[in-house]
């Protein structure tokens, strides 16, 4: 249900839509798809500890981009929606690919 509430967040803003639901799940979608990411990459962490963390490291991540947007002036809302799902893609995918690298390492030793 998350990840639908944040798709639909994320299309609504890039479709610039005039719906009420636009701002709340956009910024569903600016805290959930990094902290789901970095979640992802600190899965040895206990759940209290791991969420903090998350979240903060969401907030940081969004309020890096915007700083290097406004930095470079070239801020807008669609790069931003589109940086951040980048930025989040790419750890979601080194994540996985270091997983399967160490299963791959267990089953040959």
């Amino acid at each position: 249900m998350a990840v639908a509430v944040a798709g639909v967040g994320a299309t609504l803003a890039l479709s610039d839509s005039g719906s009420p639901l636009r701002g709340p799940f956009t910024l569903f979608f600016l805290l959930a798809a990094p902290a789901t990411a970095i979640g992802a990459a600190l899965r040895g962490l206990q759940l209290w500890p791991r969420t903090l963390v998350s979240v903060a490291g969401a907030i940081a991540v969004d309020l890096l981009v915007a700083q290097g947007m406004l930095a470079v002036h070239r801020w807008s809302v669609t790069g931003g929606i589109v940086t951040v799902a980048l930025i989040s893609s790419l750890v979601l995918l080194l994540v996985t690919v270091r997983r399967q690298r160490r299963r791959t390492a267990r089953r040959r030793a």
